[in-house]
């Protein structure tokens, strides 16, 4: 008995280490930094989620929170027209705030393509647009010098093969079954006539022309994989013939983690944390990740949502994902018309006057040695440039005797000075401590960076 149990152990511990180091590219991970080398560089980037949900302006999911069908959805087709839409001035916004990438909706769970698409009618080149966004967004952000990327949605609710589910417009309501068996029975029946192979297809096809017809692509945000029951994963997206197939197309590019690969070892490049609080961020040090956030409580376009983030909310997310080893990339919902609202052009605003002073201290920039680590209480973040060996501090709470004591920091700095102007932060020592002599006039920022040159 003995016996059998050890090789049950042996034979489990096979596979569990199997599942571990399953590879579709073999890849070593001296070659995957380089391919990721200029993502963990840049640290921030822009994402757009826009389409025809801008219309109605009242969330990106609304065909799936207000059970939307595709005839009732037709009208907001019909009247597209982003008579306003000039992504060189996008461009020019998202490189004074600082970021370095940008990634674009290409087509949302809508099914709507903003791209002239061989494969479909319901697509912007169709409506009064009559233009394909994509290529001239990739065109105005290559022309500012960021990485361009695309967002694609695995879930379509417009295609007449993609079958419904738990996610879906369509779905069941609780009155439909009182039991797994009637919902069962009740999805078969929506889905007579519906064949996935068709779609799987559809997708595929599309995510070749995006990365054949617009030249070098530098990120692939697929999203997203619900397996499960009346859910969809991999088998339904044909996640790993799809993977193949893009890195034969690209194989510079980084994906993201939503196809429902996790059990590869390279079945992703970066995690992506949504929409996450910045102290949740810690437990992804270490990793290669991209925490993904929006101004306000939606993707696209909201009019009248109100809950935006502050200019101190939206650094804490910069900084700390920094501070942990990841990038930020911070979201706009472009209106109907093409232009980033007052709003998310206030808060890019703001978001440029801090980084024009302080890019340093986040770009090529990571998580700190353990010798530099500070007390919570302190409400200091710490990010570290590990090619200049300098480090930042992040004051987030501006001390009122303007003097911060770093315990335990004697004989590890040579110089400090505000990185906003380069002027000198006078040091003293007390004990194995030092003592940091802020200016008695507190500098015009929210967030104050001290550069440390450390020894």
């Amino acid at each position: 008995m003995l016996k059998k149990v050890l090789l049950g152990l042996f034979l489990f511990s096979l596979l569990l280490a199997n599942a571990q180091t399953k590879s579709l590219t073999n890849e070593p991970p001296e070659k995957k930094a380089q391919r990721m080398a200029w993502f963990t560089n840049a640290r921030f980037g822009m994402f757009i989620h826009w389409g025809l949900y801008a219309l109605p302006a009242r969330h990106e999911w609304i065909r799936n929170y207000e059970r939307i069908t595709t005839e009732q959805y037709q009208k907001y087709f019909d009247y597209f027209n982003p008579d306003l839409y000039d992504p060189r001035q996008w461009a020019k916004t998202a490189k004074a705030a600082g970021m370095k990438y940008a990634v674009l909706t290409a087509k949302h769970h809508e099914g709507f393509c903003l791209f002239d698409s061989k494969y479909t009618d319901y697509k912007a080149t169709n409506t009064a647009a009559k233009r394909d966004l994509v290529k001239e967004f990739v065109e105005a952000f290559r022309a500012e010098g960021l990485k361009v990327g695309f967002y694609y949605s695995l879930i379509d609710w417009h295609h007449p093969d993609f079958t419904v589910d738990r996610h879906h417009p369509l779905r069941a309501r609780k009155e439909d079954a009182a039991n797994e068996k009637e919902l069962a029975a009740y999805y078969a029946k929506l889905n007579q006539g519906k064949d996935m192979n068709r779609y799987r297809a559809y997708l595929k096809n599309q995510i070749v022309e995006l990365l054949t017809n617009y030249g070098k692509i530098d990120i692939l945000w697929l999203d997203f994989s619900y397996p499960g029951a009346h859910g969809k994963g991999r088998d339904d997206w044909g996640s790993v013939e799809l993977l193949k197939t893009i890195k034969k197309l690209q194989p510079h590019i980084i994906i993201n983690n939503r196809m429902d690969l996790n059990d590869y070892t390279d079945g992703f490049d970066f995690e992506t944390p949504e929409q996450v609080k910045p102290l949740e961020l810690l437990k992804y040090k270490g990793k290669y990740w991209e925490t993904c956030q929006t101004f306000s409580g939606s993707w696209g376009y909201h009019r009248d949502e109100t809950t935006w983030k502050t200019q101190k909310q939206l650094l804490d997310l910069l900084i700390t994902s920094v501070a942990n080893g990841g990038n930020l990339i911070l979201n706009v919902g472009p209106t109907a018309r093409g232009e980033f609202d007052c709003r998310a052009r206030r808060a890019l605003d703001s978001m440029a006057y801090w980084m024009h002073a302080h890019n340093r201290a986040i770009y090529n920039c990571t998580y700190a040695p353990d010798i530099f680590a500070l007390p919570e209480s302190m409400n200091v973040r710490l990010t570290y440039n590990p090619d200049t060996k300098r480090l930042y501090l992040h004051v987030f709470d501006y001390p009122d005797d303007r003097k911060l004591v770093l315990p335990g920091y004697k004989g590890k700095i040579k110089y400090a000075q505000l990185l906003n102007d380069a002027s000198e932060v006078r040091c003293t020592e007390s004990g194995t401590d030092i003592i940091l002599n802020l200016p008695k006039e507190k500098p015009p920022y929210e967030v104050q960076v001290i550069e440390l040159f450390t020894q």
